[in-house]
């Protein structure tokens, strides 16, 4: 199977930038930097785990739909 140059690129430009994993919204940020000076550190650790759920959920559901389809495919071809 042959990879075009440009899906290439892109996935090399994807992978290759600088990804903060543990960002927040704003207030979220606020809420955290507020629980850490009175000396809670808890609060966000959880909160960070939570976005981090959040968004893998997504890609989850996007990559079974993509096996489901490309399993279909593979079996009709076959």
């Amino acid at each position: 199977m042959k990879i075009p140059c440009c899906a290439l690129f892109l996935i090399l430009l994807l992978t290759a930038g600088n990804f903060d994993s543990s960002a927040q919204c704003p207030m979220c940020k606020t809420t955290v930097e507020a629980n850490q000076k009175d000396g809670g550190k808890g609060l966000g650790k959880g909160l960070n785990s939570g976005i981090l759920y959040l968004l893998s959920m997504p890609f989850i559901a996007v990559g079974s739909i993509s096996a489901v389809y490309i399993y279909r495919k593979r079996r009709e071809n076959a």
